[in-house]
């Protein structure tokens, strides 16, 4: 199997600042700002009304432009599907054309960027897991398509005007992240992944959601340390989502995992960036020099839908 390597990682995020106070007295919130505080958060951005999820993605891919090369493939995901779409539906209206409705963030990305040997591919329903989803599809991308050797992943979601920020007792910023998955032997290699899909609970409540997280992330990691021939000794660290410390500390206790070695630094100052978090957590453990050359890092990741997804990572 052809390996595949995870580099030139960035993300972007809206540009206003709340804290957990302001956007609880403005409405933003269900749980008030001393619960979201205890949770471990402290703020998160918000995107200008006049921004998209698409101005956000294509902020992330400008910090690592210089970085992309020959990029075979673009994996464009969102967690909103309507984020994914930058058409006008005014002009749907008023013409009744549905080619207005199917105008794509990911083909603008390729033509904004000049990527034209770049094919693009759209994940809208993996929802928070989705950019685990890209990393995976990626590598698939390489040991299959010859031709292809350097994949650009991208995810990007902001909420409605209006919408709450908050989900499953989580603070939501709206952002975008990116990255270069390649054949080239730099940052770190793919080892394996996993996913995990329960559609039973696609419309799944707070507390069920919450309710499923423990078993189902025990499981995924579990089951993806098992695809990797590895045991949970053999990880150096869990770069988690940025979810409740309750729930992180909780599962740590159920995996017999140091809570220590659980990376998520950006829960305070990011909160929930939907599918992003992962890549942002990573990230931080690189500029930390936390991750030394050999070991291994698991990410893993609980969406709606109900989808989970796990990768290992192994630093070069």
């Amino acid at each position: 199997m052809k390996e595949a390597y995870v580099n030139h990682l960035s993300f972007a995020l809206g540009d206003r600042v709340a804290t957990v106070e302001e956007s609880a007295e403005s409405g933003r919130t269900l749980s008030r700002a001393a619960s979201l505080r205890e949770a471990g958060f402290r703020m998160h951005y918000l995107s200008a009304p006049e921004d998209t999820a698409y101005d956000l993605a294509r902020r992330s891919v400008e910090e690592i432009k210089k970085e992309l090369g020959e990029i075979g493939a673009i994996i464009y995901s969102t967690c909103i599907p309507a984020n994914g779409n930058v058409g006008d539906e005014k002009k749907f209206r008023e013409s009744r054309d549905v080619k207005y409705l199917m105008d794509f963030a990911g083909s603008h990305l390729q033509s904004d960027f000049g990527l034209e040997k770049a094919m693009v591919i759209g994940l809208t329903q993996q929802a928070c897991t989705g950019m685990l989803g890209a990393l995976r599809i990626a590598k698939m991308f390489l040991a299959t398509e010859g031709e292809i050797r350097r994949v650009l992943c991208v995810t990007a979601d902001r909420f409605p005007e209006g919408a709450l920020y908050e989900q499953a007792y989580n603070l939501i910023s709206d952002g975008a992240a990116a990255c270069v998955v390649s054949d080239e032997p730099e940052g770190f290699r793919m080892v394996a992944g996993h996913g995990i899909t329960n559609g039973a609970m696609a419309l799944a409540s707070d507390d069920e959601t919450v309710g499923s997280y423990f078993g189902y992330s025990h499981r995924i990691i579990q089951e993806t340390l098992a695809k990797a021939g590895l045991q949970l000794s053999d990880i150096a660290w869990i770069v988690p989502q940025n979810t409740n410390i309750k729930a992180s500390q909780i599962l740590s206790r159920l995996l017999k995992f140091d809570h220590e070695r659980f990376y998520y630094p950006t829960i305070e100052e990011v909160g929930h960036m939907i599918s992003g978090d992962n890549i942002v957590n990573l990230r931080r453990l690189v500029e930390d020099g936390k991750v030394r050359p050999g070991e291994r890092v698991l990410l893993f990741m609980a969406g709606y839908g109900l989808n989970w997804q796990c990768v290992i990572l192994e630093k070069r």
